[in-house]
């Protein structure tokens, strides 16, 4: 918790210059059916968020804070509340100082977050909250990031805009730094990839599904419940990403992250498991109503005994392919993905591999500026053979239908 004192003594510092405070938020009601296998949320091997059945939740309640001030320095703090059924919750999801650079006569500009924050991967989840403002349901690459993937760190930008040159081109670097992300790798080797929008929250735990290995068998040490955010190693991981855009129609990003893990290191059950990943998206605007954007990651997770023995050591990737639609108040959205884990191992009773394939349609309505109703049907057809252990299809077609009301504010 030492990232938020810091940040709380920065902001009393900086508060008595103040320029403009903000409140903005989301509510989002939900109805879902799932023809399926209980959900991952409450450890079992279902890839929705959902169990198999009815459900009517306020799947997402977000109150966002900022305040500006008479500089380039800025506050932002994000609370996420949930109430569906699973795990009622709410706590933080991110906050963050921020360095705001105006460009200089050369078109340089340079910005720089501290805190809790996202890695800048996502070309999906670009709504309030880290949301999507496109579909109810993220990619599978961006289910696994709301889960596992945020850390306490620092990050900077730097910019290069071209219209200072007569240039229709720009280009960006991302560099950051960061702690609290020892643990990243677990849920995927051991649960695997999901259709969620679920994130979690700073203090939450998660349950794990029930891995053979883990009762009585080599994994007995492991606790039951997974800390996405726990400092195990001391050791910072980083993250770089560059970036290309073309007259506001083109953009393509591509980067690397590795949390740097020193995977003899545990603690009450946690484990240090070293992650690491590339990423490669692009976005591309055909006309004003017409937008494709896509991505891809690709990468490999190391969990090894205290003494550096290989216990689990997968390969991972998944990628999406997504086509929007505006006409008027309405947006249609497809989106096609594909994913694996590869289990390189030979450890008894953990058996990490999969495959699957998912496709999601989704229809958004606008009734005013801050109302908007949505339906959509996600389709996800996986192999895992893990989910013997728990007397679940080995091979399964797993299916959702939700209808949603999102009021922002």
């Amino acid at each position: 918790m030492k990232i938020i004192t810091i940040l709380t003594l920065c902001w009393l510092t900086l508060v008595t210059n103040a320029a403009e405070h903000k409140f903005s938020g989301l509510i989002d009601v939900s109805y879902h059916y799932v023809d399926g296998v209980d959900s991952h949320i409450n450890g079992h091997y279902g890839k929705f968020r959902f169990d198999n059945k009815d459900t009517i939740s306020v799947s997402q309640a977000i109150a966002n804070y900022q305040v500006d001030f008479d500089n380039p320095m800025s506050f932002n703090t994000t609370l996420m509340a949930y109430a569906d059924g699973h795990k009622d919750e709410i706590g933080l999801l991110e906050t963050q100082l921020r360095y705001q650079g105006l460009p200089n006569q050369s078109g340089h500009r340079f910005n720089a977050r501290a805190g809790i924050m996202y890695p800048k991967i996502s070309l999906e989840n670009n709504a309030i909250g880290w949301t999507s403002p496109a579909t109810l349901t993220y990619s599978t690459m961006n289910s696994w990031i709301g889960e596992e993937l945020r850390h306490a760190g620092l990050e900077l930008n730097w910019d290069w805009l071209g219209k200072f040159h007569q240039s229709s081109h720009d280009f960006g670097l991302t560099a950051s730094i960061f702690k609290n992300n020892d643990t990243v790798g677990t849920l995927l080797s051991w649960r695997g990839w999901t259709l969620s929008n679920r994130q979690t929250l700073w203090h939450e735990k998660l349950p794990l599904p029930p891995v053979k290995a883990r009762f009585g068998g080599w994994l007995r040490f492991q606790a039951a419940d997974t800390d996405p955010f726990i400092e195990l190693d001391h050791r910072y991981g980083f993250e770089v990403n560059g970036r290309w855009q073309w007259q506001n129609r083109l953009k393509i990003n591509v980067g690397a992250y590795d949390n740097n893990a020193d995977t003899r290191t545990g603690k009450n059950g946690q484990f240090a498991w070293d992650t690491r990943f590339y990423h490669f998206g692009f976005k591309h605007k055909f006309s004003n109503n017409l937008v494709i954007l896509g991505q891809f990651l690709s990468g490999d997770t190391l969990m090894t005994s205290p003494r550096g023995m290989t216990l689990v050591d997968n390969d991972y990737h998944t990628g999406y392919l997504t086509l929007r639609y505006q006409l008027e108040q309405q947006k249609f959205s497809v989106r096609f993905e594909e994913f694996s884990v590869t289990d390189n191992d030979s450890s008894v009773d953990d058996d990490n591999n999969e495959y699957g394939k998912a496709f999601t349609a989704s229809y958004q309505y606008r009734l005013s500026k801050p109302l908007f109703i949505q339906a959509e049907f996600n389709w996800l057809n996986s192999n895992r053979p893990a989910r013997a252990y728990s007397f679940d299809p080995v091979q399964l077609v797993e299916r959702q239908v939700q209808l949603a009301a999102r009021y922002y504010w």
